[in-house]
């Protein structure tokens, strides 16, 4: 009897693994990675460097470099370790622009965000398991020493707040979450469009950092550049239960208060924005195109030539594409 419950229950979980809770997995350690890897850049500019003896100036320009790269990177590891089962969305805001505009199930929606946020806080839970004690040794050499709930520098590490110059209002930093998420989808949705110049080679998940990086550099410093709402509030939700009160809930701080919905509302609207530029700017274009039988115009980047194997590989990997972008499995 014991044989037979413990089949049923083994071939449960092979159901699940094969379909949504599979993808629900990936979802989740995609985007615990992603926070591992970036909440630890942070932690590394922020206290591992000047707590370690192995920086002795202010935070400036190369600690900002250190985070730009490391959540690029985040990005890029991420999206390979999840790749291949969920489409590596690890983002509310890439989930709900692929379910308006790419055909990914409605249904799936909701599950895919809790995913997504729950491997978040765990990412950031490991980052806090390594760090805490660089946190509360920076804490504790400051002029005057800081109390966690005091300390937004340490808070930064795993979660954003706006720059002092936007005067406490909210739509200054609204608007730029808005901006850089509709960057960051919008260029998904080219780098991802074979009909367009999408990168070969499976080297998509590098140019996607690249943005990041980029967004980093040029946008970073106005809100500190969530572009995802799970990557702030699961993190957040993390801050709140270690100890830094209302700087994580309602999200309040010397020149802002109740700042913790703009990192999820901005980049919700700024994906859907991006992916629907996209498509007006570029997408349908692409579409008449291809409906008409037209290639590129003389002087433009031509079609390349390519093998009847080579074109077998690619109609495979669009499929699997696809298939993970709709939420069902590849057709054989």
């Amino acid at each position: 009897m014991s044989e037979q419950v413990s089949h049923q229950r083994t071939n449960v979980m092979s159901k699940l693994r094969r379909n949504t809770g599979g993808e629900l997995l990936a979802e989740f350690l995609g985007t615990a990675v992603l926070i591992m890897f970036g909440c630890g850049s942070v932690a590394v500019a922020v206290a591992g460097l000047p707590g370690s003896g192995r920086q002795s100036v202010p935070f400036g320009a190369a600690n900002w470099l250190i985070i730009a790269w490391g959540w690029g990177l985040a990005v890029v590891f991420g999206v390979y370790v999840a790749g291949g089962v969920s489409g590596a969305h690890i983002n509310p805001a890439v989930t709900l622009a692929f379910a308006i505009r790419r055909k990914f199930p409605w249904a799936k929606v909701v599950p895919y965000w809790a995913a997504q946020v729950v491997g978040a806080f765990a990412g950031a839970a490991v980052v806090y398991a390594v760090y805490h004690n660089a946190i509360d040794f920076y804490n504790a050499t400051q002029a005057p020493p800081l109390t966690r709930p005091d300390s937004l520098p340490t808070f930064s590490i795993f979660a954003t707040f706006p720059a002092q110059y936007f005067g406490g209002v909210w739509w200054g930093p609204f608007v730029d979450q808005v901006v850089g998420t509709a960057l960051l989808v919008g260029i998904i949705a080219a780098l991802i469009d074979r009909r367009n110049m999408s990168p070969g080679s499976n080297v998509a998940p590098y140019m996607i950092g690249f943005v990041v990086v980029a967004i980093g550099l040029t946008f970073g410093t106005n809100a500190g550049y969530a572009i995802n709402p799970a990557r702030d509030f699961g993190p957040r939700l993390l801050t709140f239960a270690a100890g830094w009160g209302n700087k994580a809930f309602p999200g309040n701080g010397v020149w802002f208060s109740n700042y913790w919905w703009i990192p999820i509302a901005g980049p919700l609207v700024g994906g859907v924005l991006g992916i629907l530029i996209y498509d007006l700017f570029i997408g349908q274009v692409l579409a008449a195109r291809v409906a008409a039988g037209e290639g590129p115009e003389p002087g433009r980047v031509p079609p390349q030539r390519v093998s009847t194997e080579e074109e077998r590989v690619a109609a495979e990997e669009r499929e699997r594409e696809r298939a993970a972008a709709e939420g069902r499995r590849p057709t054989e």
